[in-house]
């Protein structure tokens, strides 16, 4: 089962901190959809990743898992289109995948720890990587590194980091990729805080969200609550 908000239940619990959700389709004035997982599987083992005592290697299995759950839903509306197939009986008609082919993009770090699992579903989907850096004088996110497939213009793009939080570091991801001439993106994260969808909607709203969980807010070192901590030092095991 999916859930999706409406602009103005994110805002709601940005500034009123209420968790009520309602499950909807929207494109109120252009605004991209935020789309919340609720699957039994996926909420499950995004539980056990939250308890602060679940260890690095089973930490990383669940977040290989969890990317694979999503995007098995994430790529529900993808465009296929009727072929004749012969069978060992008979002929029959079958529906292959058409339209634009898929890419994948996580940002590293944290983002890497999902790559597996969309490639264990989709294993001809190419993978570009995109590095940033918070500037320590302007704060603004600065591109360290980029390299996306050639053809990444005409891809279906997948962006890929656990962690939605402020929101700055995934629409500055998604600004340097546009700069390259791409414009058919997702973004699909494990956790997000209303600040950061109401940020990517802000700022990109041809850009729909896909997240395993949506949180009640972001606490003054700019971590989501509840959370579960830094997704890439728990991930590689690093402090």
């Amino acid at each position: 089962m999916l859930q999706l908000l409406r602009t103005e239940q994110i805002s709601d619990k940005i500034n009123k901190g209420e968790s009520e959700q309602k499950s909807e389709r929207w494109r109120e004035n252009k605004m991209s959809k935020v789309v919340v997982f609720d699957h039994p599987l996926i909420q499950h083992k995004l539980s056990i990743m939250r308890d602060k005592n679940t260890g690095t290697k089973e930490f990383r299995e669940l977040l290989s898992e969890i990317a694979m759950l999503m995007v098995f839903e994430v790529t529900r509306d993808l465009e296929t289109e009727e072929i004749e197939v012969e069978t060992p009986i008979t002929t029959c008609k079958c529906k292959v995948l058409s339209g634009k082919k898929l890419g994948i993009v996580p940002i590293l770090r944290a983002g890497l720890g999902m790559v597996d699992g969309v490639i264990n579903l989709v294993p001809a989907a190419r993978v570009g990587h995109i590095g940033l850096y918070r500037d320590p004088k302007t704060l603004e996110p600065v591109e360290y590194y980029c390299k996306l497939p050639e053809d990444s213009e005409n891809r279906e793009l997948l962006i890929l980091d656990p962690m939605l939080a402020t929101g700055g570091s995934a629409s500055a991801a998604i600004n340097f990729i546009k700069q390259r001439g791409c414009h058919h993106m997702r973004l699909v994260n494990l956790i997000a805080a209303p600040e950061g969808i109401k940020r990517i909607q802000q700022d990109h709203p041809d850009v729909d969200i896909y997240v395993a969980a949506l949180d009640d807010h972001l606490n003054d070192h700019g971590y989501i609550v509840p959370g579960l901590g830094d997704a890439g030092d728990r991930l590689f095991g690093t402090k």
